[in-house]
């Protein structure tokens, strides 16, 4: 039986390309699989867990008042390596003064406004960007730079008419905005003996400005004579050891007594309770 020439020549063509591919299969298949692990790694490892609820301070505050405030989500807005903002929502909720529940005075006051209008992380809701920045583009343990802060938050304020009336004590809703500048310098902190866990001891001073419509703090402050804007400064420290201890102490002081007058200094002491390094 005579074969045809033209057949063989196909069917050899085809066993050399099918030939030909496995070879490139098992050359380059190695390599490829590799490189997937290797890629599933990387981005494994520079995919950082979301930052949601994974910080939370209680506060202390001079005037008897206690707030609690929790960080729900820390984005960035913008480009990856090229100019991109922080975005930072936080939740918090505030506590009448302890002295007034001890003498049984169950009637509300405004008076905790007097510290959520200077401190940046009061509100019931509280939609800032926020962030610091060193003078020297190089990490080093101890250093100096500018913090910032400006947001919109939701502040809760009590109605205040006349004794008796139905309306007398019912809460409003209103928005305020702020924003908060000033400097920092940072040194080291660690335990003796734990030098490889290095923390953060920190001193700041920072300018605080807020501003809230008259109208809508005249819905419950009848009577206010206020353009609605609220200044001060602070200074501050903080201690920070990652896994060990986290807490500020801050000074706040306003440019004029708001409404309503409340001149004495503010003192805040902040305890992190998810103690998870730097926040």
């Amino acid at each position: 039986m005579e074969t045809d020439p033209v057949m063989e020549t196909e069917q050899s063509r085809f066993v050399q390309t099918i030939g030909g591919v496995l070879i490139l299969m098992a050359l380059f298949f190695p390599l490829w699989a590799a490189a997937f692990i290797a890629d599933t790694l990387i981005r494994k490892n520079t995919s950082p867990k979301t930052e949601v609820l994974n910080a939370g301070f209680i506060d202390l505050v001079s005037s008897g008042q206690v707030s609690a405030s929790a960080r729900l989500i820390r984005l960035r807005i913008g480009e990856p390596d090229k100019f991109s903002l922080p975005f930072t929502i936080y939740s918090g909720v505030s506590n009448n003064a302890f002295p007034a529940q001890v003498m049984g005075m169950a009637a509300r006051t405004n008076e905790h406004l007097v510290t959520q209008f200077i401190t940046p992380l009061s509100g019931l809701l509280n939609f800032s960007i926020d962030g610091w920045r060193c003078f020297s583009k190089q990490e080093k343990i101890t250093q100096a730079g500018f913090i910032y802060q400006l947001g919109e938050r939701l502040l809760t304020g009590y109605r205040t008419t006349l004794p008796g009336s139905w309306l007398n004590g019912r809460p409003h809703n209103f928005l305020n905005s702020f924003a908060t500048l000033g400097l920092f310098f940072q040194t080291g902190a660690w335990e003796k003996d734990r030098s490889a866990n290095m923390g953060t001891c920190w001193v700041s001073i920072r300018y605080h400005a807020a501003y809230t419509n008259p109208s809508q703090l005249n819905i419950f402050l009848e009577g206010l004579n206020t353009n609605g804007i609220y200044s001060g400064y602070s200074l501050g420290f903080g201690l920070e050891i990652s896994y060990t201890v986290h807490l500020k102490a801050q000074v706040y002081r306003y440019d004029k007594p708001p409404e309503p007058v409340y001149s004495l200094p503010l003192y805040q002491f902040s305890f992190n309770y998810a103690l998870q390094g730097k926040n």
